[in-house]
């Protein structure tokens, strides 16, 4: 096997690892969870703007840099075999974490322990990453730089995200209608549909809309 060829596999896994996070809406919607409030504060009962971008912005850098380093430490203990857990488990938790992130929107109960929250979720959500790579049962020689080339690619393909997503939330922040209409059933929406897939995940049943959502993500290139 020449060398350009093996440079091509190792971009080729780090596309996926774009792909992976873009198409896992799963993923996508824990990010979205911890987007929403970041551009607000709340000193009481009211959620009021932040005033600095700056600021706003290194605290959702913070946390999303620890959710990048638990899902890095299970995506590599996972895809090397150090340790494994039942698909069933990790899919129902990762769609658990949605909502108990959303549910801090609407009634603020993690405080200073977000970091702690958004760490124990990572970890799942990389047993979940490395899920992906086992399906291609990549040989012990190239297991490693697979590894960090998909996920590099992960890493990318979450930053856009945030890039393209705070913001516009930052922007959005003073309307009136952000506190209530944004923040409130943007969060009822994410706990119904997290219910839902751990409903499924944890039971391992097709609730009858589930037809219907994946037709839907589907068709716009996302799946769960």
């Amino acid at each position: 096997m020449s060398d350009s060829t093996i440079t091509q596999g190792y971009i080729e896994m780090g596309k996926l690892g774009i792909h992976h996070i873009w198409e896992g809406i799963d993923h996508i919607l824990f990010l979205i969870a911890l987007l929403l409030p970041s551009v607000m504060y709340r000193p009481e009962k009211q959620w009021l703007a932040r005033e600095d971008f700056y600021a706003a912005f290194i605290q959702v850098v913070k946390i999303i840099t620890i959710f990048t380093i638990a899902h890095t430490i299970t995506l590599s203990a996972a895809t090397l075999n150090v340790v494994s857990l039942p698909s069933r488990l990790v899919e129902s938790i990762i769609a658990i974490s949605i909502a108990i992130v959303a549910c801090d929107i609407l009634k603020p109960f993690m405080k200073q322990r977000l970091w702690l929250i958004v760490f124990i979720f990572g970890l799942f959500h990389g047993f979940g990453f490395a899920s992906v790579l086992a399906d291609y049962q990549i040989p012990d020689s190239f297991k490693t730089m697979s590894l960090l080339a998909f996920n590099l690619g992960v890493e990318i393909g979450q930053i856009a995200i945030v890039a393209v997503v705070f913001p516009v939330l930052f922007m959005m922040r003073r309307i009136q209608a952000y506190s209530t209409l944004v923040l409130k059933y943007g969060a009822t929406g994410l706990i119904c549909v997290s219910l839902y897939w751990f409903i499924e995940r944890g039971l391992l049943i097709d609730l009858p809309a589930g037809a219907i959502l994946n037709w839907l993500l589907g068709n716009i290139g996302l799946k769960v």
